[in-house]
C-alpha cells in the first residue's frame, strides 16, 4: 500500500493502522511505497559495492547501517550532499564542523575520519592540532554546537543574531543553516556509532565492525548458550508481553478518544520526569585523547535532566506550534536547497521502515512501537506531542529500553555493551539496530526544531 501522492494537510495526521488517526507525522509525507526490502541479501550487496566504488572502501558505520539498505541509500545521499555537493561552505570547513561536533561526545571514530578527509580536502593541517588554531569565524560555532548537542532548548534567537552580526568573522545565513545540519548530523551519528558500538577501521575483521548481537538473539552464533534455562525463557516471554501490550493498545485505542488535553499533558510532564533514570554524564575523563580535548572548549558542559528538584524547568516545545512538515522543512529548502528534501526522506523511511517482524513473530504492525521509540527521544529533548498518549510509552518500552535510548540520545558516549545486551534480548541484531537508526534521526529532527525555530525568530 502506498502513501499518498501529496502531502497530508497540516494537522492530518498519521493515518497508520493502529493510529488514532489524529496524530501528526514528524515529516512531510510524500509518495513513497512501504514495501521496504528485506535484510541483508543482493539491495546490500548492492549498496555496499556502490559504497566502495564511490569512496574506495565501506567503513563500518556503513557497514551496520547495510543490515537496512533502503535506509542507507537514503542516508548516503544526505551525507554526500552535505560534504561533497555544492554548498555555501567551502568543503574543508564542513569537515572541520563535522570534527567539532563528534568532538562534543569524545567519539573518536569520527574525529579520526573527518581528521583524515579534512586533510584530504586541502584543509590546513595546523587546525588539527585544536580549536584554537582554528579561524575565528569557525571557533564562533563553539557555542552553538555545545547547546545543539547537549541541551538545544537553550538555543535562542540572540545565538543566531550573534553568529550574523556583521563583521569579519560573520556567517551568511546561508552558510549558517549548512553548518547547523552538519552539527545536528554529526552529533546524532555519534550516537550511532557509540549505540552500535561501531570500532575503528584499523580493526579490517568485517564481523568485528560492532558489537556482537545479544547472548539469546536469533542471529547468534551457534557456538553461544543455548537458549535453554531462565535467561532464555525470561527473553521469550519479553517478547510476548511487549506482544500482548500492542495488541490491548490496538484494541483499546478508540476507548480514550474522550482523554482530555490536561490529561494528555500530565502523562507526558510524568514521562518526562519518569526519564530520569540514568545519571547526567559526567565531568570530562581526565584519560581523554588530547586529539579530542583539543577541539572541546567547556567540556564540563553536558546533557542536563529538565525535572529537577528546585530548578525551573525550561518550557516544553509543543510540536505543532513549530513542525518540521510546515515550517523546518521549507526553511531549510529556501536556504539550502535540496538538502530539506533529503532530510525529509531520511526521517521518512526510518520512521516508516518495518519488514512486520519483531523478534520470531512475522506478520506484525509495529507501527506503534515505532511511534512510541521516536517520541519518547523527542521527550527526553523536552518535545511534546499534544496528539500523543504518553501512557503507551510506559506500556511498550521496557526499562531497559528507556535506559539504553535516554543513554544513546543523550550521553551517547557512556553508552556500554552491558546496556546493550540487556534490553530486547530475545531481538534480532539487526531489530535493535534498526532502534539505533530510529534514534538518529529522532534525536537530529529534535535539534534541528529547536535551531530552526530560533532562526524563524531572528528573520521575524
Amino acid at each position: 500500500m502506498e502513501t499518498p501522492k501529496h502531502p497530508l494537510p497540516p494537522g492530518a495526521g498519521d493515518r497508520e493502522t493502529g493510529s488514532r488517526g489524529r496524530r501528526r507525522c514528524p515529516f512531510r509525507r510524500r509518495g513513497t511505497s512501504n514495501g521496504i526490502p528485506q535484510e541483508g541479501g543482493e539491495n546490500s550487496l548492492h549498496q555496499l559495492l556502490e559504497a566502495f566504488v564511490s569512496a574506495g572502501r565501506v567503513d563500518h558505520v556503513a557497514m551496520v547501517m547495510g543490515l537496512h539498505p533502503q535506509y542507507l541509500s537514503s542516508f548516503w545521499k544526505t551525507q554526500y550532499l552535505l560534504l561533497r555537493m555544492d554548498g555555501p561552505l567551502p568543503y574543508h570547513k564542513r569537515h572541520y564542523i563535522a570534527i567539532m561536533a563528534a568532538a562534543r561526545h569524545r567519539c573518536s571514530y569520527l574525529v579520526g575520519l573527518h581528521m583524515g578527509e579534512f586533510l584530504q580536502v586541502g584543509g590546513n593541517p595546523v587546525w588539527l592540532q585544536g580549536l584554537h588554531c582554528a579561524p575565528q569565524k569557525l571557533r564562533n560555532l563553539n557555542e552553538i554546537n555545545k547547546l545543539l548537542a547537549h541541551r538545544p532548548w537553550l538555543i535562542t534567537k540572540e545565538h543566531i543574531e550573534a553568529l550574523l552580526k556583521p563583521g569579519e568573522d560573520s556567517w551568511s545565513l546561508a552558510e549558517l543553516v549548512q553548518a547547523l545540519v552538519l552539527l545536528t548530523h554529526y552529533h546524532s551519528l555519534a550516537s550511532f556509532v557509540f549505540g552500535c558500538g561501531i570500532k575503528p577501521e584499523e580493526d579490517q575483521d568485517v564481523g568485528n565492525s560492532c558489537w556482537p548481537p545479544s547472548p539469546h538473539s536469533d542471529s547468534s552464533p551457534a557456538s553461544d548458550d543455548s537458549m535453554g534455562g531462565s535467561g532464555g525463557t525470561d527473553t521469550m516471554q519479553e517478547v510476548e508481553v511487549l506482544m500482548e501490550r500492542m495488541k490491548l493498545l490496538q484494541e483499546n485505542q478508540w476507548e480514550e478518544e474522550g482523554v482530555t488535553q490536561e490529561e494528555m499533558a500530565t502523562r507526558f510532564e510524568l514521562e518526562k520526569t519518569e526519564s530520569l533514570l540514568v545519571p547526567s554524564s559526567d565531568i570530562l575523563d581526565p584519560s581523554l585523547q588530547s586529539n579530542i580535548r583539543c577541539f572541546l572548549e567547556d567540556p564540563e558542559f553536558g546533557y542536563k535532566d529538565f525535572t529537577r528538584r528546585g530548578e525551573q524547568a525550561p518550557p516544553t516545545f509543543r510540536a505543532q506550534d513549530y513542525t518540521w512538515e510546515d515550517h523546518g522543512y521549507s526553511l531549510i529548502n529556501r536556504l539550502y536547497p535540496d538538502v530539506g528534501q533529503l532530510l525529509d526522506e531520511k526521517f521518512q523511511v526510518v520512521y516508516n521502515l518495518t519488514y512486520n517482524t519483531i523478534a520470531m513473530h512475522c506478520g506484525v504492525d509495529t507501527s506503534m512501537l515505532r511511534r512510541a521509540i521516536w517520541n519518547y527521544v523527542h521527550c527526553v529533548f523536552g518535545i511534546r506531542y499534544d496528539d500523543y498518549d504518553y501512557g503507551e510509552v510506559n506500556q511498550l518500552l521496557e526499562r531497559n529500553l528507556k535506559i539504553y535510548i535516554k543513554t544513546v540520545a543523550c550521553y551517547p558516549e557512556k553508552t556500554t555493551k552491558q546496556i546493550y545486551t540487556q534490553f530486547w534480548r530475545h531481538f534480532k541484531h539487526s531489530e535493535k539496530v534498526h532502534i539505533n537508526l530510529l534514534l538518529l534521526e529522532a534525536r537530529m529532527q529534535a535539534a534541528l526544531l529547536y535551531a530552526l525555530r530560533a532562526v524563524t525568530r531572528y528573520m521575524t
